[in-house]
């Protein structure tokens, strides 16, 4: 009986840590959930010096996209163009960053603004990984051996209407289906293929892509895949592609719509650089939306309410934090969109100038585009600034201006942080420091 007792007690153990393990991946884009938060407990407070020590770095090449974080290995895809031009997803270990493969491809960028690399982060579901390419190239690759299982080509497979800075939207997972806002023709703006086959299941809206990646919410009972393309905000079956709902977000000069959309609370917010924000009301009983207010000013400079360009805000109660068009963070009133406040010291103010932000119970975790990390709080009276550090260092191929910019979104898993620029990926550790 004791040895009995001591089994189960060691299998209960084991099944917990597991589910520890599982819960500190960071396995798509903006975390486990799609939605910037992170659960996470132990993690430091306070930074000790003004720069962080880097637990390993391992060389890449050029991109925007995030790196993703699952099961003790990173995904990460860049872009080189010597010898031949060629995409790569790579695939390192998360404790020590040795390289365990790299999948290439040819792939020549036509007509890309900013061709400094992918955009979209890799999706990673059990055994199989996927990635989207700036040009709409779609793999599904072996986590571990770095395989292809199936591909999706651009020219073969599907016509892509290529936005002006290249397909952008990470790809979502939902049951037995990936779905990725592609933009292919023929009433493929979203595409949903079985994730196992690649055989496509179904396909939706003519409508130019956007740059934003979708998001899964509750709604009526139901499950709803929410989609910011370049025409409207819709909500759809994730299972069929059947269009629930839908509001226009129609850009009065071209698609800059980069932020994922954000919920809470039965709140629906979408962005644009020059065509402001749109906030929703989600009703909980049945499928449908309405507007609770629409914000846009004179221009990219004077400004109203939010004009996000890469950052996604976040929702704490009553409120609404975000990035405008030149870096100013602002509180705003989350049913009017009213400003509540405007600080300009979380990153130097500039064009485009970007943050990203984490959620992690009341502290914000801010990644700036000077490669700082920040250790915030966002309340209704300001911006409570506790520590800030240097990371990892601005690259140019990214943004050419101001010394270069860190604009990808950085990875949060097991009490550590990924981030990469154009040189290299790195990681360091967040886990509170014992005495």
């Amino acid at each position: 009986m004791i040895k009995l007792n001591t089994l189960v007690i060691v299998s209960v153990l084991v099944f917990l840590s597991t589910c520890r393990v599982f819960a500190a991946d960071w396995p798509q884009w903006r975390g486990e959930n799609r939605d910037g938060t992170w659960s996470e407990d132990g993690l430091v407070t306070k930074f000790d010096s003004d720069r962080l020590d880097i637990v390993w770095q391992s060389e890449i090449a050029n991109g925007y996209s995030g790196p993703t974080v699952a099961n003790g290995r990173v995904y990460v895809s860049d872009r080189i163009t010597e010898p031949v031009e060629q995409e790569r997803v790579h695939c390192f270990n998360a404790k020590t960053g040795r390289n365990i493969w790299t999948h290439k491809y040819e792939c020549v960028y036509r007509k890309v603004g900013y061709p400094d690399g992918p955009r979209a982060s890799v999706s990673i579901d059990g055994a199989y990984v996927y990635s989207v390419g700036t040009m709409g190239h779609l793999f599904c690759l072996d986590a571990k051996t770095g395989k292809v299982k199936w591909s999706k080509l651009p020219g073969k497979d599907y016509e892509i209407k290529i936005p002006i800075w290249g397909v952008s939207s990470s790809p979502i997972i939902v049951d037995g289906l990936l779905v990725v806002q592609i933009g292919a023709k023929d009433g493929g703006c979203v595409v949903a293929y079985d994730k196992i086959s690649g055989d496509e299941k179904w396909r939706a809206m003519n409508d130019r892509a956007s740059y934003s990646s979708p998001i899964m919410i509750k709604q009526a009972s139901k499950r709803v895949l929410v989609c910011l393309t370049g025409e409207r905000v819709v909500g759809m079956d994730p299972l069929t592609g059947k269009l629930y709902w839908e509001h226009p977000f129609i850009p009065k000069n071209m698609v800059i719509t980069v932020p994922t959309p954000v919920f809470s609370n039965n709140y629906l917010f979408v962005s644009s650089f020059y065509d402001g924000s749109l906030m929703l009301k989600v009703d909980p009983d049945k499928l449908a939306v309405e507007k609770t207010w629409r914000r846009i000013g004179k221009n990219e400079r004077n400004t109203d309410a939010l004009h996000c360009m890469i950052s996604t805000p976040v929702i704490q109660g009553e409120y609404l934090y975000g990035v405008d068009s030149y870096g100013e963070l602002r509180c705003l009133n989350i049913d009017t969109g009213d400003r509540i406040w405007e600080d300009l010291t979380a990153v130097p103010r500039a064009r485009w100038a970007n943050i990203h932000m984490v959620q992690n119970k009341d502290i914000i975790w801010m990644f700036n585009e000077r490669g700082e990390l920040v250790i915030s709080k966002l309340l209704p009276n300001g911006f409570q600034e506790i520590s800030r550090a240097k990371l990892i260092e601005p690259t140019k191929g990214q943004l050419g201006l101001r010394d270069g910019v860190c604009w990808a979104h950085p990875a949060y898993a097991d009490k550590h942080i990924y981030i990469r620029n154009d040189n290299e990926i790195v990681c360091a550790s967040l886990a509170e420091k014992r005495q």
